[in-house]
């Protein structure tokens, strides 16, 4: 009877005697690993200056970068904004170039004797001129806008007036050209200022 008293006894004091084992496994692991972190930190404080002066050369570095590139990029700003100053320029002179002789003619024609040049002379010479004119500015791409019986198109015609028409097939079509357009090289410079027919049917 007292060897079956013992047992329990002797059971509580294994059980006992684990947790105190268990618990000091586990003070001794956060013991160790508070001193690693103690430790751990005690390096990272004695490495941060390092570390700073590293992050503070290397935005110096980004910095100068920075301020190269900006000064790359307004140096190639102003360079195109000056090529394509020149450009312009340069077709402007071209095209006076080519009416130069032109210029000329209409000097010529300008200047002639009106007691010893006949009327049809000097018409014929002004004729002359602008076709000249027309046929240099054409080929520097200009487009004259002065066509009849096509239809209406606000992207070129300014219509100031309507006639009305019986037929049916010339509605919203130009009848008459009373300012010459011009269109150059797809830019709109002046519309033609048309007369428009408008279909109205007979009663």
């Amino acid at each position: 009877m007292k060897k079956h008293r013992d047992k329990p006894e002797t059971a509580e004091a294994a059980e006992a005697a684990a947790v105190e084992e268990v618990a000091g496994a586990a003070g001794a692991a956060e013991a160790a690993a508070a001193a690693d972190s103690a430790e751990a930190e005690a390096v990272e404080v004695a490495e941060a200056p390092e570390r700073v002066a590293a992050l503070e050369a290397e935005l110096a570095d980004l910095k100068d970068r920075y301020l190269r590139l900006a000064a790359d990029y307004d140096n190639f700003r102003k360079r195109a904004a000056r090529e394509r100053d020149e450009l312009r320029l340069r077709s402007q002179a071209e095209l006076v170039r080519r009416l130069i002789e032109e210029l000329d003619d209409l000097g010529r024609v300008a200047h002639l004797d009106p007691a010893a040049t006949a009327a049809a002379d000097v018409i014929s010479g002004i004729e002359l001129v602008e076709r000249k004119f027309l046929r240099e500015l054409g080929a520097a791409g200009m487009v004259v806008i002065n066509t009849v019986d096509v239809p209406f198109d606000p992207a070129v015609h300014e219509a100031v007036t309507t006639i009305p028409t019986d037929d049916e097939a010339k509605d919203h079509t130009v009848a008459a050209v009373f300012q010459v357009g011009y269109r150059f090289n797809g830019t709109l410079l002046r519309p033609a200022r048309v007369q428009v027919r408008m279909f109205t049917p007979a009663d």
